[in-house]
């Protein structure tokens, strides 16, 4: 009798503590809610979707796919968008077409877009579902199971490499970019003071082709024999921009222009990225899009001049005979790996930010698909011009390909100046360069803020994530500096090649271990299917499985296979700059059994198999970061984890409510003999 009397008085106080806060408050409430989300640039019902789904705000369509606290982007294409940013970097400009005439031309895109279909769409698929499903950063998601967190660390190391040596190749771009802004190109004649005795331009002095250089092919042989000639745009790049020194330990003075280019470059990156993926969503809709519009103003440009046609030959005849070297497919699968930029951590948190229902599936496919059909289309740019290049120097096109920075800042640079009107052409170009390379950035500096925010996580924290942004910014600048030194090139090159090479492959394998095999593939792929409305294709439950991590190891195992100390035209690198460049390799890598190890140590248990099982197994607060999205097993959430997604002033409210609910019900039991006891009660016997 009594227990029916307390839980009708629960009732009665329930109703009224809701009439009372919705007659009296309610309206209060979501107007204040409103104002607070105008002043943050946030849409008016942003704020009140948290009284939404708890019921609050009767008679008002509830956004139950909205993450108030943490924000989600304005739409999906700007997801897109800013994806096809990330992974479409300058990569595709100076490698992809480079690797594909060095491969077999044509004969390379076999194994390159079987690798697309087995390796490069499954993973960028299992990175964007991750990062969705939790709708957290790359450490965050690793509630999943946290002896796997070190994953996380090591892709937040990865990504700080990348970011501080990629926005020093977007200042050299900005350094040409304003270089260009002039009548006549400053590298198309040998007559500068940086110009040394071996210089040999292509164009005379009275702007005709150096027919010293042009009539023959015997007279070329022959000038090249005596001399080792050296264009103008190489001296230009070594000996005015670089200034480089003879040895890596040699730094010499900072070059200024190239150090203000760098403080514009990081300005910029802030200024797109201060309010988050608000502010960087809108800025996608340019940087994303108009490098497409300069490839195809190239592209048109370029296969109108003489001897581009021989250019694209050389780019895309099939050389069928190398579909059968090991190293080909090595390449492919490098290059699929790396220019879809995983492991970087950059894919999780583009997705972090997409509403729980999106479909990242379609999304994975879409952004896949462009970013190698822009590495195709721009090989057919590149080559156009290296083709009517080499025709006016009447000499093979291999030999005026080259990859890396060489082909973006020495050979495309050399051939603009045979271009009419070449300095738009070269505004063109390294604009195009500047927006590619913003893409990427962007999402490696959100990639660490949002890293740092979700794990911080406190109200201040996320309410100024924009100093953290500025923090991440200075920080970057500060590191980069040493790079825009006499020797900064030999250290840009010594982070391009170590700092996110083998290191990569190991992080993305363990990645796929722990979803597949610690935390189980059934419970994922129950996971994806709760978030997708549909299960993952069996194509792709194969390939997380078993065929993508056989692949990831195939490329570590090339990778160590063709491994070759690296070199900057002749300079060899010294013994202990190649210690410093491994043990960035392994800084990343390190992260992962030092934070294992730490985990296992402070998990609780009896015995090491029992920490070792606890340090696996899922965080109570694994799964969807909003209420409504935790169904299934995921709904015995508790209460105090659930208001966790609202704003400050809601939660408190929420938590006193439950309080007093608490306070109200002492969670009786009625006995055998129809007794009743209460939790409450210390002494059931009193």
């Amino acid at each position: 009798m009594w227990r029916f009397v307390i839980i009708a008085e629960h009732h009665r106080r329930t109703q009224l503590r809701s009439q009372r806060r919705s007659g009296e408050s309610g309206h209060l409430m979501l107007a204040d809610g409103a104002m607070e989300g105008e002043r943050r640039g946030e849409a008016p019902d942003q704020d009140a979707t948290c009284l939404k789904s708890n019921g609050a705000v009767p008679g008002e369509p509830v956004k139950k796919d909205e993450n108030s606290r943490r924000g989600n982007w304005g739409n999906q294409i700007e997801f897109v968008l800013t994806s096809v940013g990330y992974a479409v970097g300058l990569g595709n400009v100076w490698r992809f077409p480079y690797l594909c005439y060095r491969n077999g031309g044509g004969a390379f895109m076999l194994p390159y877009f079987i690798m697309l279909v087995f390796c490069g769409i499954p993973l960028f698929f299992l990175e964007l579902s991750f990062g969705q499903f939790a709708s957290l950063g790359c450490l965050g998601v690793w509630r999943i199971s946290p002896m796997f967190k070190g994953v996380g660390y090591g892709m937040m190391v990865v990504s700080t490499y990348i970011g501080i040596y990629y926005n020093v190749v977007i200042c050299i771009a900005f350094y040409y970019f304003f270089m260009s802004m002039t009548n006549l190109l400053p590298w198309t004649y040998c007559n500068n003071p940086w110009n040394t005795p071996d210089c040999s331009g292509v164009v005379g002095q009275d702007g005709t082709l150096n027919t010293s250089l042009a009539n023959t092919t015997s007279l070329v042989t022959e000038v090249v024999n005596r001399t080792k000639r050296t264009s103008p745009s190489e001296e230009y790049w070594k000996y005015y921009v670089l200034n480089i020194s003879d040895d890596i330990g040699n730094f010499g003075e900072v070059h200024l222009p190239i150090l203000g280019c760098l403080a514009i470059s990081w300005v910029v990156v802030f200024l797109c990225l201060f309010r988050g993926v608000k502010s960087s969503g809108k800025v996608v809709y340019f940087t994303a899009t108009f490098p497409y519009v300069v490839l195809t103003i190239l592209f048109i440009r370029g296969i109108t001049l003489d001897g581009a046609i021989n250019g694209i030959k050389y780019y895309l005849t099939p050389q069928w005979e190398k579909v059968l070297d090991a190293k080909v497919w090595g390449d492919a699968a490098s290059q699929i790996f790396y220019s879809l930029g995983c492991a970087w951590g950059g894919l999780i948190t583009m997705a972090s930010y997409n509403k729980f229902h999106n479909n990242c599936f379609r999304d994975s496919i879409i952004i896949s698909i462009t970013n190698c059909a822009t590495s195709v289309y721009a090989g057919f740019v590149i080559f156009s011009i290296l083709g009517f290049m080499a025709h006016h120097l009447n000499v093979p096109v291999s030999e005026v390909a080259d990859h890396g920075p060489g082909l973006a800042f020495v050979a495309y640079p050399e051939a603009l100046t045979l271009l009419p009107i070449s300095p738009l052409w070269s505004l063109l170009f390294f604009f195009m360069l500047i927006l590619l390379g913003l893409g990427t950035q962007f999402c490696l500096l959100e990639t660490l803020v949002t890293a740092i925010v979700d794990e911080i996580g406190t109200d201040w924290i996320i309410r100024n994530k924009t100093i953290i942004t500025l923090s991440v910014a200075i920080v970057g600048f500060l590191l980069g500096i040493p790079l825009t030194t006499r020797a900064g090139i030999y250290w840009l090159l010594l982070m391009d090649n170590y700092a996110a090479s083998f290191s990569l492959v190991i992080i993305s394998c363990i990645m796929c271990v722990c979803v597949m095999y610690v935390y189980g593939h059934r419970k994922y792929f129950k996971d994806v299917e709760m978030m997708l409305g549909f299960p993952p294709p069996l194509f792709f439950k194969i390939c997380w499985r078993f065929i993508s991590p056989t692949i990831i190891a195939f490329i570590l195992v090339f990778t160590v296979i063709q491994y070759k100390p690296i070199t900057y035209n002749d300079y060899i690198y010294p013994g202990w700059s190649l210690a410093i460049g491994f043990a960035m390799a392994l800084s990343s890598v390190i992260c992962i059994p030092i934070y294992a190890i730490y985990k296992v140590v402070r998990s609780p248990g009896a015995t090491f198999r029992e920490r070792l099982k606890n340090a696996c197994r899922a965080d109570p607060n694994w799964g969807p970061a909003l209420k409504e999205h935790r169904t299934g097993r995921y709904a015995a959430m508790t209460s105090e984890d659930a208001v966790e997604d609202c704003p400050l002033k809601e939660r408190e409210e929420l938590k006193e409510e439950q309080k007093e609910r608490k306070d109200d019900i002492s969670l009786t039991i009625q006995g055998s003999n129809g007794s009743t006891t209460t939790h409450n009660n210390p002494n059931p016997s009193a």
